[in-house]
């Protein structure tokens, strides 16, 4: 048996905006490609794909697409009630409960976060965002120490035990769990290896930002994203070019509060409590799962630049920074994000 692990979305995708340069100013794709797009997740999605063997329509594939992001969502949403994490989340503690199996995947998949990150990606955060007035219920103004206190003994994914055998799960403690951070990411895999299942090779699967993609463009070349500044002053975008890859965003720049002149971030530091302290901006994350770019990226987020860089030269996963300065905002990446940095001609 293993342990398992917790965090919440909020990451503010305005933070970093992955522009689908393929579609902006484009003539419509050809007639071979299929261009998909709807509600899920609370959020939108946009897929672009090849029409494998000419089989399918628009609608027909679209109608097909709804219907398993509805089953995603009956598994991993925590907004409906009946959903199977809903009622994972209503279990007593101490007791073993049979998941499914993509539920108990995304579960092995965010614990291996936690212990790489060291707990800055935790999937039962949701006590301490809600403390900050980042939840639902929002407001502001910094909690007692005694508040902050009795939320953190709510929080840990160390008390969540996994039985890797019968994909079974025990909570140590009344936790509840939150996918957000984890679950679009998921979720575009899941969409991506159907859709290589239908027998497509060459798609982009969008879902609330994060991203993946396949295949050739509809021009024919590699698929090209943008990574805007935020600095909405200046007006500077750094292509990328992908290749068969998974692309996620966090960022924190827009969603705070102030007192006393102190600025209180919306992403929280699990392991204390407290909102982040360092200067970075927004982080792009490459990795062949979705999923787990998405993980990294709000661990990431946590952790802050100079913790990102040597993270992820470790783990050689490929980064991308920005990070505010006094002078405005400035950008560092990982020696293995450099071969995806479209050079200027």
């Amino acid at each position: 048996m293993t342990s398992v692990g917790k965090f919440i979305q909020h990451n503010i995708k305005a933070a970093l905006v992955l522009l689908l340069l393929f579609l902006s100013g484009c003539s419509p794709a050809p007639q071979e490609f299929l261009r998909l797009s709807g509600m899920t997740m609370g959020t939108t999605y946009h897929i672009t794909v090849r029409n494998p063997a000419g089989e399918w329509t628009e609608q027909s594939l679209k109608e097909a697409l709804d219907k398993r992001l509805a089953a995603f969502n009956q598994i991993a949403s925590t907004y409906i009630s009946n959903s199977e994490l809903s009622q994972l989340n209503t279990m007593p503690a101490g007791e073993w409960r049979q998941l499914t199996p993509m539920l108990f995947d995304i579960l092995v998949m965010a614990v291996e976060v936690s212990w790489l990150s060291n707990g800055a990606f935790d999937v039962t955060v949701g006590p301490l965002v809600d403390l900050w007035g980042f939840g639902p219920e929002k407001h502001e103004g910094k909690p007692s120490e005694e508040a902050l206190n009795k939320a953190l003994e709510e929080v840990g994914f160390d008390r969540i035990e996994l039985d890797m055998a019968d994909h079974k799960i025990k909570k140590g403690a009344p936790l509840r769990i939150d996918l957000s951070a984890i679950a679009k990411g998921y979720g575009v895999d899941a969409v991506a290896l159907w859709l290589e299942s239908l027998g497509s090779t060459d798609y982009l699967v969008e879902i609330g930002g994060e991203m993946r993609v396949a295949g050739l463009s509809p021009r024919g070349d590699q698929w090209r994203i943008g990574v805007e500044s935020p600095d909405l002053e200046v007006d500077k975008t750094t292509p990328i070019l992908l290749g068969n890859i998974g692309v996620a965003t966090s960022g924190d720049y827009r969603n705070y509060f102030e007192e006393n002149g102190v600025r209180y971030s919306h992403t929280i530091d699990p392991r204390t409590g407290r909102p982040i302290t360092h200067n970075l901006a927004s982080v792009t994350v490459l990795d062949p799962s979705c999923a787990f770019a998405d993980a990294m990226a709000t661990a990431f987020s946590v952790l802050g630049g100079d913790k990102t860089i040597e993270l992820a030269e470790q783990l050689d996963i490929p980064v991308y920074l920005i990070e505010k300065t006094e002078s405005g905002f400035s950008s560092r990446y990982s020696s293995s994000f450099a071969p995806y940095l479209e050079q200027e001609k």
